[in-house]
């Protein structure tokens, strides 16, 4: 599969690491080892993934990518060294997509990225579920990966649209958190499962009273508006 892979981190020993998994792979590759430098990376590159070091000089991991999400859906996997649940929360609020915290296995995070461009063009392949799927006051075009709020186009992360997609495909049914963590981050994902709430509320937030989504306490979620 070939893409365009940013790798942001300070260290030059974990630069060398994952570009050395990640060549043999095919991907081409970019790296920066501060901030700024590499969100004018990410302008210049235009990567389809970037792996993201919160430790950074200057500006750090996460002020670049409050800065990043306000022009860029890019995927985002999120490299801390901290093991506190807050700061990973924090990352996922600004914006990252997925996070491994250091130390990682380079396996484990290519396997991370593969899953993460498989679900980011499977939208290429039109078939039965490409279909645009319509709702009072919401439009969702799978095979386009775009979502309407009557006639206002809404901007969503690469994650925000896989799990309003796998909710809207299964309208009325109670998906759990856990199995909404298997359809969108896929079965080798061992994060915390917190990702799924922090998420579904900035898709919640954007598109308004038109998102459907309601909460099943303890359980999960259900999408709620009837298809037309």
């Amino acid at each position: 599969m070939s893409a365009k892979i940013l790798i942001i981190d300070d260290e030059e020993s974990i630069l060398n690491l994952v570009s050395a998994y990640l060549r043999p792979e095919g991907y081409e590759i970019e790296m920066a080892m501060d901030g700024r430098s590499g969100l004018q990376t990410a302008h210049t590159f235009k990567p389809d993934l970037i792996v993201l070091d919160i430790m950074l000089p200057g500006m750090d991991g996460l002020e670049m990518l409050s800065m990043l999400r306000r022009e860029s859906d890019v995927y985002v996997i999120m490299l801390t060294a901290k093991n506190e649940e807050t700061d990973k929360i924090i990352g996922l609020s600004v914006g990252a997509d997925d996070y491994l915290t250091k130390p990682f296995s380079p396996r484990e995070l290519v396997a991370r990225i593969k899953a993460a461009l498989r679900r980011l063009h499977a939208g290429d392949d039109l078939g039965t579920d490409s279909q645009v799927m319509r709702f009072p006051h919401l439009r969702i075009d799978p095979a386009g990966r775009r979502v309407w709020v009557d006639e206002q186009e809404v901007e969503l992360t690469s994650t925000e649209f896989d799990l309003l997609k796998t909710l809207a495909a299964h309208p009325g049914m109670v998906l759990s958190r856990e199995q909404l963590l298997e359809q969108v981050w896929g079965q080798d994902f061992y994060g915390e499962i917190r990702v799924v709430d922090v998420h579904l509320g900035h898709v919640r937030q954007k598109l308004g009273a038109a998102h459907g989504i309601a909460t099943v306490r303890g359980i999960g979620y259900r999408f709620e508006a009837k298809r037309e």
